[in-house]
């Protein structure tokens, strides 16, 4: 949990170097050099792990196997496929900070993801939904309005719809490494996810042009704190910390980087909302805390006297 909480944290504060960052780079070449940055600051633990599983495995000849390890192949593939929704996720939601040029803003939106994971889980993989999920799919919604809508009620911008689908996107990569990732080294996982995002950034860099090396040492503060930190060190808590969490309780925890990311847009970019944008954030907040509420009431919520928490769940 303190893994996740750390990760929240992290990211909260990166929206405000990727907001920088947009100044003198371009989306595509800013997350190439970040994950780049993200993969090769793992190289270093990657070779201190390996060091000490040869040393294992050398003192354990002779012990028979009891744990499957799973293959390389198997590594790969999953690495490969949570670098591809990464990638997506992540190029959608730096574009809608271009346009956006808000980290408060930015980070409530891409906090849906939270509402997404169980909407996900029950049509995907046939989990229960609860009748809070409900409920906080309709505070999430009208939060969504009224953050992102004008007082006159115009459209949603671009930047919106953006973000918007990139926290769709960030709830399907929390459901692929919950699904698949199991038995999976966390660090290698990372490793692989990074490596495939960043070359397929590069890809589209190149495509489009965009890359610009004095652009990039102009926001070398930016990069470095979202490489290292946000990719880097954030992603595989994510990874080392859904290993114990559940998916909907981790996404629960990490819904509080849009808590850090409004903090820091004020304290760092002097970012103010209306009054209408602070209640749309609050009905996000309130929404993403709902969907993760269990099935059954707490004894204390529910006011069932006489029964613990495990008569309750078995009557």
């Amino acid at each position: 949990m303190a893994c996740l909480l750390l990760t929240a944290m992290i990211w909260g504060f990166s929206f405000v170097s990727q907001v920088a960052g947009m100044d003198s780079t371009s989306p595509m070449f800013f997350n190439a050099t970040r994950f780049t940055l993200g993969a090769v600051s793992l190289l270093p633990i990657l070779l201190v792990l390996h060091r000490r599983r040869a040393t294992a495995e050398g003192d354990a000849d002779t012990v028979p196997r009891m744990t499957p390890v799973p293959s390389a192949r198997r590594t790969v593939l999953v690495s490969a496929l949570c670098g591809l929704v990464l990638f997506s996720a992540s190029t959608l939601q730096q574009y809608g900070i271009l346009y956006g040029r808000s980290a408060g803003r930015a980070g409530f939106i891409t906090a849906l993801y939270i509402v997404m994971v169980p909407l996900l889980a029950w049509a995907f993989l046939r989990r229960r939904v609860t009748l809070f999920t409900g409920v906080a799919v309709a505070l999430a919604v009208a939060g969504f309005y009224l953050l992102c809508m004008t007082d006159s009620g115009g459209a949603l911008t671009l930047g919106d719809a953006m973000v918007f689908l990139c926290a769709i996107l960030f709830a399907v990569h929390i459901l692929v490494i919950d699904t698949l990732a199991s038995g999976i080294d966390p660090v290698l996982l990372s490793f692989g996810q990074f490596v495939t995002t960043a070359l397929l950034s590069w890809m589209g860099s190149l495509l489009e042009g965009s890359v610009n090396w004095s652009g990039a040492a102009d926001a070398w503060l930016p990069i470095l704190y979202s490489g290292i930190g946000s990719v880097g060190i954030a992603y595989t808590l994510q990874v080392v910390g859904q290993q114990w969490v559940p998916p909907t309780r981790a996404s629960l925890i990490m819904s509080l980087e849009s808590f850090f990311s409004a903090v820091g847009g004020a304290l760092l970019l002097g970012e103010v909302m209306t009054a209408r944008g602070y209640w749309g954030c609050i009905l996000i907040f309130v929404g993403t805390v709902l969907a993760q509420l269990p099935p059954r009431l707490p004894r204390w919520l529910s006011g069932r006297k006489g029964e613990t928490a495990d008569t309750a769940h078995h009557s």
